[in-house]
């Protein structure tokens, strides 16, 4: 994205299930393609990112720390005053689909999506939030990620203009951060598996990328590799290569187009239209839905339509007055002059084929498996119960860095249970738990390796015994799965969402009060467990997990 300088599962059901939903034809998806399911016309996207004062995932340059551990955003769906005011625009544009950011799961989106429904307009629906998001540099799929990823499916599962969503938004942007897609990869694979497992329509789950050139390639390819189950539905990419009055192989779009032209699912621009010309033209428009590129695009999303201070809105708002600019009026011009030819369903056999994987060197750096376990509350949750040393609720989240630190050079056995390498596919079974989670069981590893005598569990008040709970039934299962030293493989998956941690914006996984349905499964004598922070693990945990773990990582 542009910035300034670049409730339980079955809570959630009954609410659906009480929603009067607008049914448009669904989006389907097949090979390379998107179709409308019943009539199967190939679809093609004339969109618009719609997203007011939102800055990306809380990693774009120039973002202060604050910023980027804020999770403060407006949900454009929630506001149907302001859904009902811009839909008479967006139709002025033949918007067919709408990109949006973040979404609060425990708001009513059914006024707006309804209304979307009736324009015609389709939503690609980001699943991350500024503060809750997989982080380039401190890279983690846990339970609260998990969480707030599966509670926004929740959430618009049941609209049928629902097209599909976004697990991630140019997380990896360089050579040096490319093992956090091993993570995105993860949450596509996890996103995936809950819409089937939780009996939803099928609803395609993608990735979002900038162009970088030096790791383009391998993006699209790592992300289209391997398992269906777990690569990716559609790819979309961020481009802004073509400026002003540009040309098919002055912007690159003919390359890119060679590119994608084997790929094996659709591809569309996520997002479009440089400003280093204004007004900007959009001259593009007549490229992207010509017949050089609607072989293999499967149109695109321009950014965006709020007018703010990086200078790429459309139109201005004011109260409830809409004002209109050059660069609307230009899109719309140009979107009116295109009429995109593609085939029906019915005569079209797919023959592409997926990708091979990426090899790893200096430019890519995460292999293709395995991938980061999936996140599982009620194995934390079992964990944490079983722990007899555990963080102390006063100890401050600032101070997590240098207490990983501190522990996991004791011994290479301490945090092998929490160890997360995307760069070896080594991921220890409790990686994915959240931070308080695996604080506590490396301060018990070390305690446990010293017979629990009480100086061991101390680091100068940071860490207080417990009483541990016996581990019975399920648990007993999970904990066997992970083993002893935490480095088994747990097969067993979720059970649910934890979206009690999702609703209140949180991550803190089963330590924000989540496990009412995560836990429903896993036998009793499962509690909260305390989490004081959003899933973003310490860098320098991160480095000291990689070299406790004999693997180096990257970091420049």
């Amino acid at each position: 994205m542009r910035g300034f300088s670049v409730a339980s599962a079955a809570a959630a059901a009954s609410l659906f299930a009480s929603t009067v939903v607008a049914q448009v034809d669904p989006i389907v998806i097949s090979g390379s393609k998107f179709f409308y399911k019943t009539n199967g016309t190939q679809f093609f996207m004339r969109g618009v990112a719609y997203q007011q004062d939102y800055n990306g995932n809380g990693t774009s340059a120039g973002a202060t720390t604050s910023t980027q551990n804020s999770d403060a955003y407006t949900d454009p769906l929630a506001d149907t005053a302001g859904c009902m005011r811009d839909i008479p625009f967006l139709k002025q544009l033949r918007t067919n689909t709408i990109r949006v950011y973040a979404l609060d799961p425990t708001k009513d989106h059914s006024e707006c999506m309804n209304a979307l429904a009736d324009a015609g307009i389709y939503v690609v629906a980001d699943l991350g939030s500024p503060g809750n998001s997989i982080n380039r540099d401190t890279p983690a799929w846990n339970d609260g990620l998990y969480a707030r990823y599966t509670a926004v499916v929740d959430s618009m599962a049941n609209y049928t203009n629902t097209l599909g969503f976004f697990a991630g938004n140019e997380v990896s942007n360089a050579p040096n951060n490319t093992q956090a897609s091993a993570f995105v990869k993860a949450a596509v694979r996890d996103t995936k598996q809950y819409i089937k497992t939780m009996n939803y329509r099928t609803i395609g789950v993608g990735y979002a990328t900038n162009d970088d050139a030096d790791i383009r390639v391998n993006m699209a390819d790592y992300f289209n590799c391997g398992d269906a189950a777990s690569s990716i539905d559609f790819w979309g990419y961020n481009i802004y290569s073509w400026c002003g009055d540009s040309s098919y192989s002055d912007s690159g779009y003919d390359v890119r187009t060679k590119e994608f032209s084997t790929y094996s699912v659709p591809v569309f621009f996520a997002e479009y239209g440089c400003n280093n010309v204004e007004p900007r033209p959009f001259t593009e428009v007549a490229a992207l839905y010509g017949d050089e590129m609607t072989p293999v695009w499967s149109g695109g999303i321009v950014y965006m339509y709020f007018q703010e201070a990086n200078d790429y809105g459309l139109v201005s708002i004011s109260g409830d007055t809409v004002t209109p600019n050059q660069d609307f009026k230009n899109l719309a011009s140009q979107l009116a002059k295109v009429t995109p030819s593609g085939v029906q369903s019915a005569s079209y056999s797919p023959s592409n084929s997926a990708a091979d994987c990426p090899a790893t060197g200096a430019s890519w750096a995460a292999v293709a498996t395995p991938l980061p376990p999936s996140p599982n509350h009620e194995l934390c949750a079992c964990m944490y119960n079983t722990l007899g040393c555990v963080v102390t609720p006063a100890t401050s989240e600032d101070d997590y860095s240098d207490l990983f630190g501190t522990v996991c050079g004791y011994g290479d056995t301490i945090c092998a249970g929490i160890a997360a390498n995307a760069s070896t596919g080594t991921y220890g079974a409790y990686g994915m738990c959240n931070a308080t989670e695996q604080l506590a069981y490396a301060f018990n590893q070390y305690y446990a390796a010293q017979s629990s005598g009480a100086s061991a569990c101390a680091f100068n008040g940071a860490a207080e015994t417990k009483a541990p709970s016996s581990a019975g039934g399920a648990c007993s299962s999970l904990l066997a799965e992970a083993g002893t030293a935490g480095t088994g493989t747990v097969t067993s998956v979720p059970s649910g969402t934890g979206a009690g941690s999702a609703a209140g914006g949180s991550s803190g996984g089963s330590g924000s009060g989540s496990s009412s349905a995560a836990s429903s499964s896993a036998g009793a004598g499962i509690n909260s467990v305390p989490s004081v922070e959003s899933g973003l693990l310490p860098m320098a945990f991160m480095i000291v997990v990689a070299m406790v773990s004999g693997m180096g990582m990257i970091v420049l």
